[in-house]
């Protein structure tokens, strides 16, 4: 990791236009759990279908997807990343470093803001908190991983993401039994349900094969951005 590109990645993601969905996304679950916990409905039902349907589905994949791309696809569209290829960095450093930048986004925007809201919901009852914490953790790691894959594979990388999100994560993924094997959402179930003792919790994927396919979607999309980032530096086009 780079010190140096890491701090110029944070100063530039929350210095940007996306900053505010980046507090926004966070800031209506967190209003959404405490009026649900003021109006005496935070049973664990609803608990968890507000930290699963809002925070799971929507805001972990969304806040990913914003980092994931934010981090390094408009340095690549207008031709900034080319100067940090001068400099005497190895490209797989440099993909690394923003990738690390987008999971820390993540955790500061996503994991904790959703452990909170479970915190508000239900204290830490039957390890809700917790085990959603740990859900949002590794669904985050994994969709940052693919993501910044995207970022440096095409220049429409948000249009890709927003295609995936909402087709394969919350169409295709619920409906079609195959393919939710191969869905970062129903994995960061998986672990949610490992971590939490909640029955309303419940999970389609057990962890022996949840776990292992994070591994090898979180090495693989940062290696391949590595890769990647190396060839651009030698066609100098995308």
């Amino acid at each position: 990791m780079n010190p140096t590109i890491a701090y110029i990645t944070f100063r530039g993601m929350l210095g940007r236009r996306r900053a505010l969905l980046l507090f926004l996304l966070p800031a209506v679950l967190l209003l959404l759990s405490i009026i649900i916990r003021l109006t005496g409905y935070n049973d664990l039902d609803t608990a968890t279908g507000l930290l699963t349907k809002f925070g799971l589905d929507a805001l972990l994949p969304l806040l990913a997807l914003l980092a994931g791309t934010g981090v390094i696809a408009p340095e690549i569209d207008d031709g900034q990343i080319m100067y940090l290829m001068t400099k005497p960095i190895a490209r797989p450093i440099i993909s690394t470093t923003k990738y690390l930048v987008a999971v820390a986004l993540v955790i500061g925007f996503g994991v904790v803001p959703i452990f909170i809201s479970a915190v508000i919901l239900n204290g830490l009852t039957a390890g809700l908190a917790t085990g959603f914490a740990l859900g949002a953790l590794v669904g985050g790691i994994a969709y940052c991983a693919l993501f910044i894959a995207i970022a440096v594979l095409s220049r429409f990388a948000v249009t890709i993401g927003l295609i995936y999100i909402l087709v394969w994560e919350n169409l295709l993924a619920r409906y079609a039994p195959g393919a939710r094997t191969l869905s970062i959402r129903q994995w960061a179930i998986s672990v949610t349900d490992l971590g939490t003792n909640a029955t309303a919790v419940t999970s389609e994927i057990h962890g022996s094969t949840a776990v292992p396919l994070l591994i090898v979607l979180t090495i693989l999309g940062v290696v391949f951005a590595g890769w990647k980032l190396r060839t651009l530096a030698i066609t100098g086009t995308d």
